[in-house]
């Protein structure tokens, strides 16, 4: 018989394993780190539509559909109402004219708290919006408030 000796499958080396969960915790945590910046650009690229305002007059009566948001006389005439349960901010920039916006503002995501002298104000860096169309005033926001769509029907703000 011969003496051979049989060597030991090679086994990953500990350097090797502790690189490698290393390597793959820096990839989870940056994942978890991604911009947001894109969704909200896209939420407010498509938040443009046209004829999102809405009038007393102007209203075809109810199409249907919707939530009642408030009532007319919940909207002050160059000022507005913010909406936190539903995310969004009515505003009433003339009279008989009611117009929607999201409440969540386009730069870091902040809830929008407050509405004075015709523009809707963000707390957190200080941009303001536009109550007759949502465009900014004031940055560091560059992007405008996504418009909602509502409708007036008698007396009810419906939010579509």
């Amino acid at each position: 018989m011969t003496s051979e000796t049989i060597k030991p499958a090679m086994e990953p080396a500990r350097r090797t394993v502790v690189t490698a969960a290393g390597v793959a915790g820096l990839a989870v945590a940056l994942t978890a780190c991604g911009s947001e910046d894109d969704s909200s650009s896209s939420s407010a690229s498509s938040g443009g539509d046209a004829g999102s305002s809405a009038s007393s007059d102007a209203s075809s009566g109810g199409s249907g559909g919707g939530t009642e948001i408030a009532k007319t006389s919940d909207i002050p005439e160059g000022g507005g109402k913010i909406f936190e349960s539903e995310g969004v901010v009515v505003t009433q920039p003339e009279a008989g004219t009611y117009k929607a916006f999201s409440s969540t503002c386009t730069h870091r995501g902040c809830a929008v708290k407050s509405i004075a002298d015709g523009v809707i104000n963000c707390p957190c860096h200080n941009s303001n919006f536009s109550i007759a169309d949502g465009s900014v005033k004031s940055g560091p926001a560059t992007e405008a408030l996504p418009e909602k769509k509502v409708s007036v029907s008698g007396e009810s703000i419906m939010l579509a």
